[in-house]
């Protein structure tokens, strides 16, 4: 604990103690105001600035220090100064002493408690961000609720200092004002209870649900609003309608058929989407390919003296065909349409939130998943449009080996192919502007899959800026910025391989005609529901985000399926609490929560455990010892904030 905060704590702690040593809530009892009401209303003649300069610092010191006493100390501003000054001196005091309150509980409480429940608490504070001043309003006219409770809960969110302010001095005025106005009749009150009978307390609450009422209607006439100027269909052909045949598009529409509704799932070209067709299950396949490669480069290590195979490249990219086609039916239109999902091949365009067209035939459904995905990124770097170059989509049309094979990009993508290429006989250069390959990892588990590429030949160049594609005497040739010397460096290649990124997409099927908001990068905007701004239209997977893996598109179906066939009994906030990833290159790199550099960014403590894979019995027989395991975790605590794998089979 710092200093500052013992200080704090100390004197707190001296004030409290005082308070009840000395007794001195006997003078806070509507008794005692009773008895010396007269004496006291003859001291604040003879001395009214002074008193009241007094009053506000003890009714101020309650407040903040969420002693009891508050209530009889507003009916003496009434009985003692009257309806329109003891409100005024009340209304300031208390809503200080509330702002004192959630001062010190920010101060004390707030990076102990977030360190402990940080994701628990990250829907609460994004809540707040957008709707905190309405929820602490609505809170304030209900004095059944303990002021003091908000004081100190809303010290631990990240609620801002003056909006807690105006809002609470706001909202309690209405309480104020029957307390001090009860206080101008205190002769006639003989307890606490006849100020606030359940009357009265009725009344209260009723005021408080009114906000919450009235936003819900303002909800619903917001919703009706954007449906304005569509028809909306008097039966419906379906109940949900899927766009798109990936990880996402097939999860929602399974889900849907499981418990028997009425679905569709459009596809206009082949259904697997990328993960099948030009992502997970063909990288995985050369990886293997390159890795079995790589190892008979490495028989002395296993005890041979030497082992070698002979291939054409040709036969292992049927190879990676063969398995796409093998895994195929899982993600089939026959086996879907066996589940119940009616699979329409071709375009889709939505022309209104309950009408899809698929070539020339339009058809009515209460819902509709946004399931598009997303497509390899290509920059507008000068010259590559002049350049056959090859993305993830169709790196797979390959049949004979690159010479030098020039990769952009050292995310997962990058690095994957990067290594299988180099594996199989090309010579690699990779190219990366940021100072690392692999930038969401830490420092030192990037610098373990660098040592690697480099021991295996890779050209690997880092803080590189691809600028300009140009051709000389018939050689291709990339033009390059160093971003840390602002040198020119030029790099000769045969082929081209671009890795920087993916897009959204979300063109050509009617978003932008029905006015969908989309996100600074590109993704379709959906709220924590995964809808829309049309509550009827969700959208999952890459098209959206944050995270653009399969499994994750997958997670985000269940919620889309489950929210638009049931959101009218109830609707399930999407969570991401708990994502894991793999990259495939050899080390393996997985992660599941926090990293290090996630840590720092989001100012969360952490302590951080290692374990060398190089020490660990089973690497070392299996020759690979090469690696770490690296679990942070809450300071002092053995609570996992997150771990980072490095190693064979981290994935």
């Amino acid at each position: 604990m710092s200093i500052k905060k013992i200080i704090i704590v100390l004197a707190i702690a001296a004030v409290i103690a005082a308070y009840f040593i000395f007794d001195l809530g006997q003078y806070l009892s509507l008794d005692a105001l009773k008895n010396s009401r007269e004496s006291i209303q003859a001291y604040y003649q003879s001395n009214q600035s002074l008193f009241i300069g007094i009053f506000f610092a003890i009714y101020v010191a309650v407040a903040a220090l969420s002693l009891p006493g508050a209530a009889i100390l507003t009916l003496g501003a009434g009985a003692i100064f009257g309806l329109g000054m003891g409100l005024l001196i009340v209304s300031f005091a208390s809503t200080i002493g509330a702002t004192l309150a959630f001062l010190i509980s920010r101060t004390l409480l707030r990076d102990s408690i977030n360190s402990k429940f940080g994701k628990q608490l990250s829907t609460i504070n994004a809540g707040i961000e957008k709707e905190g001043a309405f929820y602490l309003f609505t809170l304030r006219l209900i004095p059944i609720i303990p002021f003091f409770v908000i004081n100190l809960v809303f010290g631990l969110t990240k609620l801002k200092t003056f909006t807690f302010y105006w809002v609470s001095q706001l909202g309690m005025l209405a309480g104020t004002a029957v307390f001090v106005n009860a206080g101008t009749q205190l002769a006639q009150i003989d307890s606490l209870a006849g100020v606030v009978s359940p009357k009265v307390l009725g009344s209260f609450v009723l005021l408080g649900l009114f906000p919450l009422i009235t936003k819900k209607v303002i909800d619903m006439i917001k919703s009706r609003k954007v449906y304005k100027g569509y028809k909306k269909p008097k039966s419906f052909d379906y109940n949900l309608v899927a766009i798109g045949g990936g990880s996402a598009g097939l999860v929602t529409s399974y889900i849907g058929a499981a418990v028997k509704a009425k679905v569709a799932l459009i596809e206009r070209h082949k259904m697997g989407g990328d993960c099948l067709n030009t992502g997970c299950v063909p990288s995985k396949a050369l990886i293997r390919s390159a890795k079995f490669k790589q190892q008979l480069s490495e028989a002395e290590k296993y005890g041979f003296e030497q082992a070698s195979a002979k291939f054409e490249f040709k036969n292992v990219m049927n190879r990676v065909h063969n398995v796409i086609k093998k895994i195929e039916p899982h993600d089939s239109i026959e086996r879907y349409s066996e589940l119940g999902v009616n699979c329409i091949t071709g375009e889709a365009k939505i022309l209104s939130p309950w009408e899809v067209e698929v070539d020339g035939k339009v058809i009515t459904t209460k819902n509709i998943v946004v399931a598009t995905g997303a497509r390899p990124f290509v920059p507008p770097i000068k010259g590559l449009d002049k350049i056959d170059y090859l993305t993830s989509d169709n790196v797979w049309s390959l049949t004979e080996l690159p010479k030098r094979l020039l990769v952009l990009g050292g995310g997962p993508i990058g690095c994957e192919l990067s290594q299988s290429f180099n594996r199989l006989g090309s010579q690699v250069i990779q190219v990366e502007m940021m100072p690392k390959i692999m930038i969401r990892e830490d420092a030192e588990i990037a610098d373990m899959v660098t040592q690697k590429f480099i021991k295996e030949g890779i050209d690997l160049k880092v803080n590189h800026k691809a600028v300009e594609f140009i051709q000389e005497n018939g050689q291709n040739i990339l033009i390059c910025e160093t971003t840390d010397t602002n040198e020119t460096v030029k790099v000769e290649f045969d082929q081209v391989l671009v890795a920087i990124g993916r897009k959204p997409n979300t063109q050509g099927f009617g978003l932008e005609e029905l006015g969908i908001d989309f996100r600074p990068n590109g993704t379709i905007e959906v709220n924590d529901f995964l809808q829309t701004k049309y509550p009827n239209i969700y959208a999952c997977g890459d098209v959206t985000g944050p995270y653009q893996f399969t499994h994750t598109a997958a997670h985000q179906a269940w919620y889309c399926a489950v929210n638009a066939l049931f959101g009218r009994f109830k609707k399930f906030k999407v969570d991401y609490s708990i994502i894991p990833w793999a990259t495939f290159t050899d080390p393996e790199v997985a992660r599941v929560g926090l990293n290090e550099q996630d840590a720092k960014q989001q100012g969360i403590p952490y302590e951080v455990t290692t374990f060398g894979i190089d020490d660990l019995d089973r690497a070392i027989a299996e020759g690979a010892d090469y690696g770490v395991v690296k679990v942070l975790t809450v300071p002092g605590k053995d609570k996992i904030l997150g771990v980072t794998l490095v190693g064979e089979h981290s994935g």
